[in-house]
């Protein structure tokens, strides 16, 4: 199936539509240099990119708002044209942090609204404005979770009008159901966001979503860096798969695209991350060729069943998302 770019959106299940690719603006503060976020989005912009994805936590939601400002200002965009996602932090999960929050965000960006706000992970941290809380001894401070009344905070700020859609990230089927089944629930999650590429396929979780109207959105669909920090390098780099660059050389792409086309064949949304002008362009030539059902077959055959971003800093948690088989 061939997309063109003008179309590539898939349909929501509240009524709203999600762009299938996106830009990730993850960074890590201390390693981007102040204004590359800015210039990557305004790149992003003028190569047909209209979602982006960002985060309160990760330091630079005002240079997201500030390149989206400009070009709107310039008439390249209108702010109907462009679809921002943005999270809430482990540290605000109750419920009366949770519009403050987003408020926040709201300020940062200096938009009315955003199209999609999601529960960045399932784990509550204690509650305040330190993103990483720990006590003396360095071990993380956990807060009680209630991911149901976080949810219907979420609700509410819905029915404000300060944001279009509701979903999650890194929720495991239990903790889907745990929102799907919550008595009372009035907005559904339409979105789940988690690692997902061809060394991690995520089948069976995209089956349940698919069955529940969810849409899975792809956070490092090209594999991610190799910072063995928070980085499981048991894995072999993805792009330097043999398969995928075979399939690149076939169809003249890199491995990269050839990637990314492959989770959009599946319906999934990917959000790679670059803040490097031509892998941003690169990243977005994925709808003038299609895989054939064997070459799809034959990428999922690849799937190690290992994650990249493990977080396994974060495995004592009561909900720790990623014991459980999906």
């Amino acid at each position: 199936m061939y997309l063109s770019a003008a179309d590539h959106r898939i349909p929501l299940s509240d009524g709203n539509s999600i762009p299938i690719i996106g830009l990730g603006t993850f960074s890590e503060p201390k390693l981007t240099p102040k204004g590359m976020c800015v210039a990557s989005v305004k790149t992003a912009i003028d190569v047909g990119f209209r979602h982006f994805d960002g985060a309160y936590v990760y330091q630079n939601e005002h240079e997201v708002g500030e390149a989206i400002r400009e070009k709107m200002a310039e008439g390249k965009v209108r702010r109907e044209d462009i679809f921002y996602c943005g999270k809430l932090w482990t540290t605000h999960h109750d419920p009366e942090m949770v519009r403050p929050s987003l408020e926040r965000t709201l300020r940062v960006l200096q938009l009315d609204y955003v199209d999609l706000y999601i529960i960045e992970l399932p784990m509550a941290f204690k509650p305040g404005d330190e993103p990483y809380p720990k006590d003396e001894n360095g071990k993380y401070l956990y807060h009680k979770t209630n991911l149901c009344a976080t949810w219907e905070a979420l609700e509410a700020c819905k029915d404000a009008g300060l944001v279009k859609s509701l979903g999650v990230s890194n929720f495991n089927r239990r903790q889907l159901e745990l929102i799907l089944n919550k008595p009372g629930l009035r907005h559904k999650p339409v979105s789940n966001q988690v690692e997902c590429h061809p060394y991690f396929t995520q089948t069976k979780l995209l089956k349940f979503c698919q069955q529940h109207d969810i849409v899975l959105v792809a956070y490092s669909p090209l594999g991610t860096s190799r910072n063995p920090f928070w980085v499981n390098l048991s894995s072999p780099p993805l792009l330097k798969d043999p398969l995928l660059n075979s399939l690149g050389k076939k169809y003249n792409k890199t491995a990269a695209q050839v990637v990314l086309r492959f989770n959009i064949q599946r319906g999934v949304v990917v959000i790679p991350k670059s803040f490097n002008p031509e892998r941003i362009k690169e990243n977005f030539q994925i709808f003038d060729f299609s895989l054939t059902k064997e070459e799809m077959n034959d990428i999922e055959a690849l799937n190690k069943n290992v994650r990249f971003v493990e977080m396994l800093m974060w495995c004592d948690h009561p909900e720790y998302p990623f014991h459980e088989e999906y």
